[in-house]
């Protein structure tokens, strides 16, 4: 792997801290050169065991709803108890909503170290009941911020992180940008990133990947095409053929305040606020990603040379939200996802004793 970033003292101590991982020490197997079937078994997947899952609906300012959907564990439920010191992670799906089992397997390992996990369900994603007309756009980081405020006050001692797969790290970076120093996030992390969503909607998917979710959203959405039909055109929206002409009708032709594309991405690229940004993000990419796309047209790599809070780890091979290995837990990325988050503490407090700061309450 390579680890691209501005030097800092921060970026120095997670070099030290990565470069004991055992996760990037090898021990991969033939899996990496197959990136689409490495694709086809994290969408298909289920993680062992399958979790219990508690929901809570969290009510908008808008009376929408959005759901969060608390890890159930051997030891009770993770989210029982209000000022709990162990860290919170929220977890985000990707854009189309999908609860994959990767997804679920990282809660777990979360859980096994001390962790709260938590899952965010958008307006209308995974059975989260749809009260309004309206969904989320995919940089449109309002309801996320409404949900870390509701973590925030119900474990006010305890810090907050965030992790978002694939699509979904849009709305995660969008927020981090957006909300700046006061994000409430200690750290974030995002497992195969698309960084500019109007290029990913133009450039098209594999059809193994698209299709798929294009399914998944008509699915959620046919059920509530008699509230959806007095915003959209609901038969040009389940007639879809692609993501981009279901994202274009969704949030673009609209009866009410129609937009144009360009000026819809204008309000919604992910990096759009990204100078903002002022909490440490490892944004961990594959070369061989099919869903991204190459390299060299799809990582902004000025961004990592040039902010001190965002760090690219670049792995040769690993597909999309892949990075697998034999064994138990099946996906390395996490244990390195895992392992930044507790260098993250780790430097933090050794920035409060240096400075003697009292810690936050």
């Amino acid at each position: 792997c390579q680890l691209l970033c501005k030097p800092s003292a921060l970026a120095q101590h997670l070099v030290r801290s990565l470069g004991r991982s055992a996760a990037l020490r090898g021990g991969h197997w033939s899996w990496p050169r197959w990136p689409q079937l490495q694709m086809l078994q994290q969408l298909l997947q289920l993680p062992e065991p399958e979790p219990a899952l508690a929901r809570e609906l969290l009510q908008l300012p808008d009376t929408g709803l959005v759901a969060l959907d608390w890890l159930v564990g051997p030891w009770g439920t993770a989210g029982a108890g209000g000022g709990d010191p162990s860290p919170v992670l929220l977890l985000i799906p990707n854009a189309a909503g999908k609860v994959t089992g990767a997804l679920l397997q990282l809660g777990l390992r979360a859980q096994e170290r001390g962790f709260i996990p938590v899952i965010f369900n958008r307006r209308g994603h995974n059975g989260c009941p749809l009260t309004t007309p309206r969904l989320q756009p995919f940089g449109d980081p309002g309801d996320l911020r409404e949900a870390v405020t509701y973590l925030r006050c119900r474990h006010p001692t305890a810090a907050l992180l965030a992790v978002s797969e694939g699509s979904g790290s849009g709305l995660l970076l969008a927020y981090l940008g957006e909300s700046g120093s006061s994000s409430c996030l200690a750290a974030a992390a995002c497992l195969s990133p698309i960084f500019s969503g109007r290029d990913w909607f133009e450039a098209g998917m594999p059809w193994l990947y698209e299709w798929p979710l294009l399914l998944h959203l008509k699915r959620g959405l046919s059920r509530y095409a008699g509230s959806l039909s007095e915003a959209v055109d609901v038969d040009r929206l389940l007639g879809s053929r692609s993501l981009r002409e279901l994202e274009e009708t969704l949030f673009c032709r609209t009866k009410s305040r129609p937009t144009s594309w360009d000026t819809y991405w204008e309000r919604n690229e992910p990096l759009r606020d990204a100078d903002e940004a002022a909490v440490p993000v490892l944004c961990l990419c594959s070369a061989d990603d099919p869903v991204r796309g190459p390299p060299a047209r799809s990582l902004p790599t000025e961004l990592f040379c040039s902010s001190p809070y965002f760090f690219l780890l670049l792995t040769p091979r690993g597909g999309h939200c892949g990075f697998p290995r034999q064994g138990p837990g099946r996906c390395w990325g996490h244990e390195v996802v895992l392992e930044y988050f507790k260098a993250m503490a780790e430097f933090l407090r050794a920035e409060e004793r240096r400075k003697g700061l009292p810690r936050p309450r």
